[in-house]
């Protein structure tokens, strides 16, 4: 990829974001049931247990939903060590080519850019 204006570099690139945003989201989720563990055994009163454990419940099931969502669109493959592996690789790869894009001018000389200050 030299070329970050040139749209076919872009050919892809919805889907990857997406699959990042789903398992961003699905780790904050994750975050959130263990979150709700702890604030449960920590809650004194039986009502505040019995609402935490019932939006940790809503919490999974929507933890179950995004991972659902994640293995239709092959975003993820539990069950295949090397499939993955594959999508780890690919996906590191495309990260390491962002990073070496030349997104700004050598000459970052700002100079006679800005007005001089009132003496």
């Amino acid at each position: 990829m030299n070329d970050y204006l040139d749209p076919i570099n872009s050919v892809g690139m919805p889907e990857q974001i997406d699959s990042s945003l789903a398992l961003d989201f699905l780790i904050t989720v994750k975050e959130g049931i263990r979150n709700y563990s702890i604030a449960i055994t920590e809650a004194a009163s039986p009502e505040v247990r019995t609402t935490l454990r019932n939006q940790m419940e809503a919490a999974i099931d929507l933890q179950t939903e995004i991972l659902e969502l994640m293995l239709q669109k092959k975003w993820v493959h539990p069950y295949d060590v090397s499939e993955q592996q594959i999508l780890d690789l690919n996906a590191a790869q495309t990260a390491i080519e962002i990073a070496n894009l030349k997104l700004f001018p050598e000459n970052n000389n700002r100079k006679g850019l800005f007005p001089t200050p009132p003496q």
